[in-house]
């Protein structure tokens, strides 16, 4: 994934492929967010193919522009959102879900934030080493880098669910690697990468059969 549209759309046939099987695990309505993380990383990397496909000069520049901005929609707009709502949504008792609502309310704000560069700023597109950049001036930046971790990844760490954890800790070191080793496609490359790492979720669904669903006293 993420260095030709082919790889996009063969690890998106794959991905939605376990989303699929992921969601057929669900027990309750409040699994359903999390459960979805794996077919909505399969279409977003589905887009990207697009994504390529227009770099490559295959579709319009209007096209690739949109399919850009549809990819980074989701993977900088709304994932800090909806990452850490899906975690707050699963935890099984109110107090740990209490504890989600701080990684919520960062992460809501870095959406809204994010969604506001992304219409008042340009947003550069190019290949680089292999690689698709997307570049937004009001985005990249560490402050906002800082915020998104914290909310894509510490909403994860902190859940009361072991697989979560995991799934957080693979996350984290991967954001890390990448921007050690290929900064300047963060974007691109963390997202692919957290998809594959999101089979995570599907062992986990499969697994816990025998304890879910939660009983949920005192929703929020």
């Amino acid at each position: 994934m993420c260095f030709s549209a082919a790889m996009n759309f063969v690890g998106s046939g794959i991905l939605g492929t376990l989303g699929v099987v992921t969601l057929t695990r669900v027990k309750h309505r409040r699994e359903l967010l999390f459960a979805s993380l794996p077919a909505l990383f399969a279409v977003h990397q589905f887009i990207e193919g697009f994504v390529w496909l227009g770099l490559d000069g295959n579709l319009s520049p209007k096209v690739t522009h949109d399919m850009g901005a549809a990819f980074m929609l989701y993977a900088q707009g709304l994932l800090p959102f909806l990452l850490p709502l899906s975690v707050l949504l699963f935890e099984p008792d109110a107090k740990s879900r209490q504890r989600m609502q701080p990684f919520l309310v960062i992460g809501s704000l870095t959406t809204l934030f994010t969604l506001w560069a992304l219409i008042a700023y340009p947003t550069q597109i190019f290949v680089q080493s292999n690689s698709i950049v997307y570049i937004n001036q009001a985005t990249n930046n560490t402050f906002v880098a800082i915020l998104y971790v914290i909310a894509t990844c510490g909403s994860l760490l902190f859940s009361k669910v072991k697989d979560m954890v995991i799934f957080g800790i693979a996350n984290l070191a991967i954001l890390l690697v990448v921007m050690a080793v290929k900064r300047y496609a963060f974007t691109s490359l963390w997202c692919a990468y957290a998809a594959v790492v999101s089979v995570i979720i599907l062992a986990y669904f499969w697994r816990s059969s025998g304890i879910r669903p939660f009983q949920y006293a005192g929703s929020v």
